[in-house]
């Protein structure tokens, strides 16, 4: 498969596939194709689909397999931001935000992923349920906003607020804890608790969570009685 991101701040990845090969998305993802492809609409097993939902995903995903001949298929963005493509191998897993799955090659699978400290379940809020990608291929993912890769040696950390992580290698480590200081937590502004994660590993951080935008926007919207 061949592929290109184009397009800012809307971007959409144009893939381009051989007779035979196929790609999966979530329903709804797919933005144009050629006349060749064709679509199957599968839960992959119960657990698989339980697993998608639990997520943020839709329990069925599209498969498009290009017919006679190469094919060409694209997926947009729904949000403005960057479509960041994985590299997915055995030992080299991403964890990711939920609902930032677009599409992947076939060979790569996408499960439920539970942070296991009981501070990350409590209070991990967008952090507690996250995608976990395995397998080997290809797979394209949603950023909000502008994306930046840290590289984290081991033991080295990184402070992030909840909602900015957006993916991460299986290796990195992660932990909520409080901000220090009963002042700080009620003016600060930030939140009573921040995402720890430390290393080794890299992290994607983004710079416009879909929920940070949700909420600055609220107050500008009138409530009926």
């Amino acid at each position: 498969m061949r592929y290109e991101i184009i397009g800012e701040p809307l971007p959409v990845v144009i893939c381009y596939v051989e007779n035979g090969e196929s790609l999966i998305t979530e329903r709804g993802s797919m933005s144009w194709m050629s006349p060749n492809m064709n679509m199957e609409t599968k839960a992959g097993g119960f657990g698989s689909a339980i697993g998608r939902m639990f997520s943020g995903e839709a329990m069925f995903q599209n498969i498009y397999t290009a017919m006679g001949g190469d094919g060409m298929i694209a997926f947009a963005s729904s949000f403005p931001g960057t479509i960041m493509p994985f590299h997915i191998e055995p030992g080299q897993e991403i964890i990711a935000q939920k609902s930032s799955f677009l599409a992947s090659e076939t060979g790569v699978s996408l499960s439920v992923h539970f942070q296991k400290k009981l501070g990350a379940g409590l209070f991990g809020g967008e952090g507690f349920i996250m995608q976990r990608l395995s397998g080997c291929g290809v797979a394209f993912l949603e950023i909000d906003g502008y994306c930046k890769r840290y590289d984290l040696a081991a033991g080295e950390q990184l402070v992030v607020d909840t909602g900015y992580l957006a993916a991460m290698t299986s290796t990195v480590q992660m932990e909520i804890k409080t901000v220090a200081g009963l002042k700080n937590k009620l003016f600060g502004g930030e939140g009573f608790f921040n995402t720890v994660l430390t290393g080794p590993g890299s992290v994607w951080i983004q710079s416009m969570p879909i929920s940070a935008v949700a909420g600055a926007l609220s107050g500008f919207i009138p409530h009926g009685n």
